[in-house]
């Protein structure tokens, strides 16, 4: 079973948080919201849940609910509404929706356009699970260098061949999954792993991901002198030279 490191929940007006205090207390370090869906879904419950979550000390996302109509509309309604701020994270919400999903080159295009809206290239996180595995085509840079945020209630992970790790693993919705299932100030959920710690998603929060700072090499010790000792026996009056490496070494000889 893969280790579970709950941090994240992501929510949206079916289960908003009654206690933001409570949620920091418990553990979580970021919350991530659903903004818009489709052409012209906002959720009404996203600024005030916004506004006390970031009140509470807790970091910020919002997501967008995908669906197979056009995609610049859009991409409009999620700048119109959310349009997060720079220490916000925004992600795609890719999944089969019923079967009106958004096509592969339709999620690359709303990804591109909103990076661009934004000035930040290459920060779009994308939530998906079966839908990336089934519309994916191999391994596809584009999608691989963005963070994938996974979906899969089971005890391990695996991931469409584009990621070699998700950065946020979403294992439970709240019923299935393991365990933990609630998180105190909101309940039953969808909670998200991270595999590393609070401190360290905070630093990447709302940035590409940074390698771990690691451990500074020990200094290693200088190597000990190495000491010869040769005892010559010559007559007096008889000059006595010693060769390293064939070179004269004329230091440490000491006359009897």
């Amino acid at each position: 079973m893969s280790s579970i490191n709950p941090l994240v929940v992501d929510l949206s007006h079916w289960d908003p948080a009654d206690d933001y205090q409570e949620v920091l207390n418990a553990g979580i370090v970021g919350v991530i919201y659903k903004a818009t869906e489709g052409q012209g879904y906002n959720d009404p419950t996203y600024v005030d849940q916004q506004h006390a979550a970031k009140a509470a000390g807790l970091k910020w996302g919002a997501y967008h609910f995908a669906d197979g109509s056009d995609v610049d509309g859009q991409i409009n309604n999620f700048m119109s509404f959310a349009c997060p701020d720079g220490d916000e994270i925004f992600c795609l919400d890719w999944e089969d929706n019923g079967g009106d999903v958004m096509s592969a080159d339709n999620a690359k295009h709303w990804i591109t356009e909103v990076e661009k809206a934004l000035g930040r290239p290459g920060q779009c996180v994308l939530y998906s699970g079966n839908t990336a595995k089934e519309l994916i085509n191999g391994n596809d840079p584009f999608f691989g260098s963005r963070r994938l945020w996974l979906a899969q209630y089971s005890s391990s992970w695996t991931t469409q061949e584009s990621w070699e790790a998700p950065w946020l693993w979403q294992y439970t919705d709240g019923v299935y999954g393991p365990s933990p299932h609630s998180i105190a100030g909101i309940g039953p959920c969808d909670i998200n792993s991270y595999d590393g710690s609070a401190a360290h998603l905070i630093e990447e929060w709302a940035n590409k991901p940074v390698p771990p700072h690691p451990h500074p090499k020990p200094h290693p010790h200088p190597p000990a002198p190495k000491l010869v000792t040769v005892n010559i026996a010559a007559p007096s009056g008889v000059r006595v030279q010693v060769m390293v490496n064939d070179l004269p070494y004329r230091r440490a000889i000491r006359r009897q």
